[in-house]
């Protein structure tokens, strides 16, 4: 009897440890907006572009999970009585939720790519060791030869 709870308190355990964890309840030393103000590098912005896509797609799929459960709702009101109208109106207050969630994520998305490609440019001319002035006036330079 104590070898079989061994071995089911054993496995449970093993399960759980392999369980994937999700966003929320992964352990994270600072939060998004932190990391966002204190991005340097072009890869840092980068890695937040990633992240707001992928939050973007997540809730662009919860939105469209809604949807069909709102269409469920509809067509098969009669099964859920006078809860239908609540249960629609839920669904339908997910979808706009998620809907603005993930066009917030994909504005934020494009800011970071947009700060990366920057930096990058930026980074590229010091270290050819140009500036724009310089590039500039060369430019002019040859152009009146």
């Amino acid at each position: 009897m104590k070898a079989r709870m061994l071995f089911a308190a054993f496995s449970l355990g093993l399960m759980a440890s392999c369980a994937q964890m999700t966003l929320s309840e992964a352990p994270q030393t600072e939060s998004v907006p932190a990391i966002a103000q204190n991005a340097r590098m072009p890869s840092d912005h980068l890695a937040l572009t990633r992240h707001y896509e992928n939050t973007a797609r997540e809730m662009g799929n919860k939105a469209e999970e809604q949807k069909k459960l709102l269409k469920h709702y509809d067509k098969k009101s009669y099964l859920y009585g006078r809860q239908a109208q609540d249960l629609k109106s839920h669904a339908a207050a997910l979808v706009r939720k998620y809907n603005e969630v993930m066009a917030e994520n994909i504005r934020e998305a494009a800011a970071h790519r947009q700060l990366a490609l920057e930096q990058t440019r930026r980074d590229k001319v010091a270290r050819d060791g140009w500036t724009v002035r310089s590039a500039t006036a060369r430019k002019a330079g040859q152009e009146s030869n």
